[in-house]
């Protein structure tokens, strides 16, 4: 018996390939942002919002509430007071990402944010998970 398991285990190694990659189903976009004078702007920010499939209003609240900065979305682009580097921005949509779209228990972005009564909730359409976000 334990010669029959060897032999399947190498043969089984044999058939690997020598170099997995790794493959991740979802990215978030890397922010394009640009220096205009004292503002920073983010160019595809509308691509961003919409890979995150998350309203840009709240997306745009929630940054520039962390930047303590004003902030407007012009459609395709927000434009921020202040001069904030690429390194800022995604770090800000990273812990964005962390908190209101990648579900805490089975780890997907197969969320979406749902209101009950007063409160906010984080449900995941994948696990069926409801975890609680506190303030939209």
């Amino acid at each position: 018996m334990e010669k029959d398991y060897k032999s399947l285990l190498d043969r089984a190694y044999a058939e690997l390939p020598d170099q997995v990659e790794s493959y991740e189903r979802w990215t978030v976009p890397r922010p394009d942002v640009r220096q205009v004078g004292r503002r920073s702007v983010i160019m595809n920010f509308k691509e961003i919002s919409d890979e995150l499939m998350r309203d840009p209003e709240h997306l745009l609240k929630f940054l520039s509430g962390e930047m303590a900065t004003l902030a407007n979305f012009d459609g395709t682009r927000a434009v921020f007071q202040g001069r904030f580097t690429v390194d800022t921005v995604r770090n800000l949509l990273e812990i964005y990402t962390n908190k209101y779209v990648i579900c805490p228990v089975c780890k997907r972005p197969d969320t979406k944010i749902v209101r009950e009564r007063r409160l906010w909730f984080l449900q995941c359409e994948a696990c069926g998970a409801r975890s609680s976000i506190g303030s939209k």
